[in-house]
């Protein structure tokens, strides 16, 4: 090795290590304390750390077997985890998020079993919703358990607020992405078993959080081991969309009920959370406000039947837009400039209503223009729900490759409009 080599080398270890040092420093976060108006409660102690929070970010709290109805069957052992991470509204608070991390059956292979870092779709706003402690549908069953097979560990977070103590900001960038990233560092700290060769993995809400942990990893958590990430069903529209000069489509309106008549709900918490002042109650049509309040228990399945119990739709769900104070969230829940370092897999389902597939190739384009590595694939007659799996075809070679050390040829220059790749 040249002693220019050798140089940098060391300077890329002193910038790892101060970086890990700044996070690391700063005071002990405050001791959680539980509040049903933000959705808490209704979940075990486990969930509610009794001490103040220690500040150096992905360190595992506690941990506990999961329960047997809570088992992938394609997993030898699954550990509910209580870890440290930073709160994303405020960058700087340490709290607590609570996750799960599934083991491949077999013996390790040297090194240790690579880590899909899975980031799941919508669940809610409250507690109940943590996916480490409420049932996975069986979507995402089948979806994991397809991963474990492959012989990937899954280390699996719940997000800020999901299960623990505060309000769960959904679809807030930061609040998402460090929480992903910070299960992987508290897994990888206490569970050596597991190998430092991540893909993380999201849907919906969890393409999201993939992504954005993605572009916010090499400042946040350089020391993970990133090897690319898949996302399906991915979330882009306004605020979402980051700023390009790349060619982009129109995207259309959100209509009708189900998750689309829900999902303007779950977004007024979020801006309860970024503006404390802000006053949902101007909002929310007199039928949804059921499904308003509900949202404080109850998880995704439930708000979608009362949605539909009180004819709520995309059309009436709101008395009048929150233009303004979307506007002022906006910083919070945009992606970051989709500049990729490692391979991007993006599967889109043609039939998707909830994340349309024209937005999702504004954001392939986006990445493409911005000179990022791009493998995208469409799915005809695919829904929101049914691209996840459909796309293991095509995203399972990918995950081999990466894991493989392989290269990814991305296929940006051949990505036609959605209807025109129908």
């Amino acid at each position: 090795m040249s002693r220019g080599a050798t140089l940098g080398n060391m300077i890329a270890i002193l910038t790892v290590s101060l970086l890990m040092a700044f996070k690391a420093s700063g005071a002990d976060g405050p001791k959680p304390v539980p509040d049903p108006s933000v959705g808490d409660g209704g979940v075990p102690a486990f969930y509610v750390w009794d001490k103040m929070v220690p500040s150096t970010p992905g360190k595992l709290l506690r941990q506990e077997p999961l329960a047997s109805n809570l088992m992938l069957a394609n997993s030898s052992k699954g550990i509910r985890v209580l870890y440290t991470s930073t709160n994303g509204i405020d960058n700087k608070t340490p709290i607590s998020v609570s996750g799960a991390i599934y083991f491949p059956k077999g013996t390790a292979p040297a090194g240790g079993w690579p880590i899909i870092a899975w980031a799941h779709g919508t669940t809610g706003i409250a507690d109940v919703c943590a996916q480490s402690w409420a049932q996975r549908s069986q979507r995402d069953i089948d979806y994991l358990n397809a991963w474990l097979e492959q012989g990937y560990a899954i280390v699996a977070t719940d997000y800020q607020g999901l299960g623990t103590p505060g309000p769960h900001p959904w679809h807030v960038t930061k609040a998402e992405g460090w929480s992903v990233l910070d299960n992987v560092r508290a897994a990888l700290k206490a569970f050596p078993e597991l190998a430092n060769s991540v893909v993380i993995v999201g849907q919906s809400q969890g393409a999201h959080a993939a992504l954005s942990a993605t572009l916010l990893a090499k400042e946040y958590a350089p020391d993970i081991k990133l090897r690319g990430t898949v996302a399906t069903g991915v979330s882009i529209y306004s605020p979402f969309a980051p700023p390009t000069k790349a060619p982009q489509v129109a995207v259309p309106q959100h209509t009708g009920g189900g998750l689309n008549g829900v999902t303007p709900l779950l977004n007024l918490y979020t801006l309860m959370v970024l503006d404390p002042a802000f006053n949902a109650s101007e909002y929310v049509s007199d039928a949804a406000k059921p499904v308003f309040d509900l949202a404080r228990t109850a998880c995704l399945t439930d708000l979608e039947q009362e949605a539909d119990r009180n004819h709520v739709t995309a059309e009436n769900v709101l008395k009048k837009s929150p233009d303004e104070a979307a506007a002022r969230a906006a910083s919070y829940e945009r992606y970051p400039t989709p500049r990729f370092a490692q391979p991007v897999f993006i599967g889109s389902g043609l039939a998707d209503v909830t994340a349309f597939a024209e937005g999702q190739y504004n954001f392939v384009m986006a990445a493409c223009y911005a000179g990022s590595t791009v493998e995208a694939h469409y799915y005809p007659s695919k829904d929101h729900g049914g691209t996840v799996n459909a796309s293991l075809v095509d995203s399972v070679p990918f995950v081999k490759k990466l894991f493989a050390g392989q290269s990814i040829a991305g296929n940006c220059s051949s990505v036609k409009p959605p209807r025109a790749g129908s």
